[in-house]
Parts: structure tokens; C-alpha cells; sequence
């Protein structure tokens, strides 16, 4: 009985990862056959994307299960396994971790001192959960420097990479891609809004702090919602993810 739950928690995540690299693409979140998802299994093994699949090629049995030591079957991306690897490694919170080079996201990476401003709805759902690290050393190529964004981020949701990307974590792929997906929103309107060259209408300290304890409070319940009409749709339009 214990190793059928196993294999059903195995299956259950490969279904889930699988569908949040088709959203990805349908939400321009992607880039060329770049970027990375990975979620933990039972153990110390995590699932990750192949080496040279495009997001609408990825399904449940497509997706490479690696351990901490880089054993697998599959190519997988050098930049992938150790971004991955050192995050899971060093946050178990972090069940599921999501790295893009989303464009909106990505665009305030480019700015000195760029940060996603307070004020807006979806903005308060990352109140004070948000790292920013200040320093691009190139490609992630060695633990090194996997252990150091992994510290970057500390207890942060979200990790933004100087002239890079983002990373976002979450306990399970729904709250993740749901963070993944709010942040490109709330991202993209800060831009929009500053591309009007007028003055960003601030939000209250303790409005913003209400706020975030609000949507945070409800976070599992709605990513949950979230998640699975947006798996409804792929059953309906992209049934092959799943298999």
C-alpha cells in the first residue's frame, strides 16, 4: 500500500509539472527550450525538464527524475540541475521551484534598483516576500553559485535575478505557477503604468500589510481553484500533457 501511494504521489506531480510548463507557454512565460521547472518526489529526487524540449512538448512522461548528485537517464540543462538542485537542497518548503526569464519580470531585473512597487492588488500578494540579488555572475555552472542564489532567496517566495530572470518557490506546483503567474501580471502593469511617465498612485502601509495577510491566508484554497480550471482547459485543448 505504501509503495502504490508513492507511485500515485509520483504520478500526481509529473501530471502537474507537466501542465505548468504547457501554461507557461500559453501565458508567455517561456523562452526558446531555456528556463527550468522542477518539483521534489518522495526521497530526494526532483523532477526536471529535458534537455532540449520546447514547453508544448513537455508531458508527464517526458519530464527527467534526477537526484542531488546529477545521476540521470536524460540530458538535462548544466544551468538547470544546479539552480535547481542547491535551491531544493537547501529550502524543503521549496517543493517546487520555477525559473523564467518572463518578460515583464525579467524587464525589472534590468533596472538599477529595479523592485516590484506596492502598488497595485496582485503587487500585495508579494509583500516583503521577495529577494533581490544585486549581482549577475554569468551562467550558473557550478554549486557555487546554486548555494548562493539559494541564499539570496532565504524565506522569500520569489527571487529576482540581476539581469537575468526570476525564480519563484512554492510548497506545491499550484501555489507556485499561481505566484508565477500573479507576478508577470503585477509586473506588466507596474510597466505599463510607468511607461505613461505619471505618478504611481501609492497604496497605504497597513492597507498593503491587511492585504497580503488576506491573500495569503486564502493562498492554497484559491492556487488549488486556480490550477485546476487551468488543467480543465488543457484536458479540453492539450490532453497529451498528461500522459
Amino acid at each position: 500500500m505504501g509503495q502504490m501511494r508513492e507511485v500515485t504521489s509520483e504520478s500526481t506531480v509529473r501530471v502537474d509539472l507537466a501542465a505548468a510548463f504547457r501554461l507557461a507557454v500559453r501565458f508567455d512565460l517561456h523562452e526558446g527550450v531555456c528556463n527550468h521547472f522542477s518539483a521534489m518526489l518522495n526521497g530526494k529526487r526532483f523532477l526536471l525538464n529535458r534537455y532540449g524540449l520546447h514547453w508544448s512538448e513537455v508531458s508527464a512522461s517526458n519530464l527527467a527524475a534526477i537526484d542531488a548528485e546529477g545521476k540521470c537517464e536524460e540530458e538535462i540543462e548544466k544551468t538547470a540541475f544546479w539552480i535547481h538542485s542547491r535551491i531544493h537542497l537547501a529550502h524543503p518548503r521549496a517543493a517546487c521551484v520555477l525559473h523564467t526569464h518572463m518578460p515583464y519580470a525579467t524587464a525589472l531585473t534590468l533596472l538599477e534598483g529595479g523592485r516590484l512597487e506596492m502598488v497595485e492588488q496582485n503587487a500585495l500578494r508579494f509583500h516583503d516576500d521577495i529577494a533581490y540579488d544585486e549581482t549577475y555572475n554569468g551562467l550558473v555552472v557550478d554549486p557555487g553559485e546554486g548555494d548562493r542564489l539559494a541564499r539570496v532567496l532565504g524565506t522569500k517566495r520569489v527571487l529576482f535575478l540581476a539581469n537575468h530572470g526570476v525564480i519563484v518557490v512554492g510548497p506545491t506546483v499550484a501555489e507556485a505557477f499561481d505566484a508565477l503567474y500573479y507576478l508577470e501580471r503585477a509586473c506588466r502593469l507596474q510597466v505599463l503604468a510607468r511607461s505613461t511617465g505619471g505618478k504611481l498612485r501609492q497604496v497605504r502601509p497597513e492597507v498593503v500589510r491587511d492585504t497580503y495577510r488576506m491573500i495569503l491566508a486564502d493562498t492554497p484554497k484559491y492556487a488549488g481553484a486556480h490550477f485546476s480550471a487551468l488543467k480543465r482547459i488543457l484536458d479540453r485543448e492539450e490532453p497529451g500533457y498528461s500522459r
